[in-house]
């Protein structure tokens, strides 16, 4: 199974709001404008899962990848620049280690998108965020060894924040909703 790549609509394209044309701008500035939220909600527990499957499940993969790479930087930025966070080796190395789990994510939720084309998109949705939360989690553990940090992955702390994960995915999937049911009575007043 090849991934997709083209800008045309995709039978897995779960989430479309927009239209296709402004997709990539509408959801690069709902994933930063949910990210620096997140970031100052949660510093350390920014739910990139979410964010990678209503990327992926929004977007073609070229487009998805700088979506969440874009929403990582805002992470990242708000960390340092307003949190504070410290500026050492480990540090600099769990924010890199971050941001590739979150790229490793969107290719998760991807490929399940991709598996379940004809599954309707509640379900698709839940799982793609399984498959997504999942591939985060196991990149975070591996680096574990060298960056330190694995009594953070008790099964009560990633439980809690799998379920953070997906109240944010629920979240954005209702914002999409709400503006794909808006956006027809915006085009009517902008037309009369």
């Amino acid at each position: 199974m090849a991934f997709d790549v083209t800008a045309a609509p995709r039978p897995e394209a779960r989430l479309m709001p927009v239209p296709q044309r402004h997709a990539t701008t509408f959801c690069f500035a709902v994933l930063t404008a949910a990210c620096a939220l997140a970031s100052f909600a949660f510093a350390c527990a920014t739910p990139f899962a979410a964010f990678a499957v209503v990327a992926a499940a929004m977007l073609p993969l070229r487009s998805a990848l700088p979506c969440v790479l874009g929403a990582w930087l805002v992470n990242q930025g708000i960390g340092f620049g307003a949190l504070h966070y410290p500026v050492d080796a480990n540090t600099l190395a769990w924010g890199a280690a971050i941001g590739a789990a979150a790229l490793v994510a969107t290719l998760g939720a991807r490929l399940v998108l991709q598996a379940l084309c004809a599954v309707p998109a509640p379900i698709a949705l839940a799982a793609a965020l399984l498959g997504a939360y999942a591939a985060y989690e196991l990149v975070l553990l591996a680096v574990t060894p060298v960056l330190g940090g694995a009594a953070s992955f008790t099964p009560a702390i990633v439980a809690r924040l799998g379920l953070t994960s997906a109240a944010w995915l629920a979240g954005l999937a209702a914002t999409c909703e709400i503006v794909r049911l808006l956006t027809p009575l915006a085009s009517r007043r902008a037309m009369s």
